[in-house]
């Protein structure tokens, strides 16, 4: 995998082994990022993160800071890894559960310009009532959420739909308060 733009265009990134995790490709992403435009100065929430490559991708397109939610440990060790290898400041790895972090960055009353949610895809329809009630109060007034699901899959959320673009086998739908 390969960061898409920004400043660092084009370095590799490591993703975890095994099948526990599905790393967003790189067309994916790029159609992601071109759906989202531009993300200089935000603050970045990358649930579910995996390998990290959609919260990097943020940080290398200018993002202010991203908090990154793996609760693989694993994982989450690769997404330090990369965040060493790339010398990337303004990012926290919470090796936590996406629940978890959500119930604390609300409590705290963090809230997040971007959120970026990619669960694996065959839990979504377990995962969608709770994300219902919790993502609203992470994101910003004027804020993002990116949702990667499965492409038959069509999110339903308390937000508004932005839009929702089918790429492959992925679905990513943009969604704001």
């Amino acid at each position: 995998m390969r960061i898409i733009a920004g400043s660092l265009k084009g370095h590799g990134i490591a993703a975890p082994k095994g099948t526990a995790t599905r790393p967003t490709g790189d067309r994916v992403r790029e159609a992601a990022y071109n759906l989202i435009g531009p993300v200089a100065d935000a603050a970045v929430l990358d649930l579910f993160a995996g390998s990290g490559a959609m919260g990097i991708e943020a940080l290398s397109r200018g993002a202010r800071r991203c908090v990154f939610v793996e609760s693989d440990r694993t994982a989450a060790k690769v997404i330090d890894a990369n965040l060493a290898k790339l010398r990337l400041t303004g990012a926290l790895v919470l090796c936590k559960d996406a629940f978890q972090a959500l119930l604390e960055e609300r409590a705290e009353a963090r809230l997040y310009d971007l959120v970026l949610l990619d669960p694996p895809y065959g839990v979504w329809p377990e995962l969608q009532a709770r994300l219902a009630d919790a993502l609203p109060g992470v994101l910003a007034p004027q804020g993002l959420l990116v949702v990667e699901t499965a492409a038959n899959l069509e999110p339903e959320l308390p937000l508004t739909v932005v839009t929702s673009r089918r790429y492959g086998s992925a679905r990513i739908t943009l969604f704001t308060r």
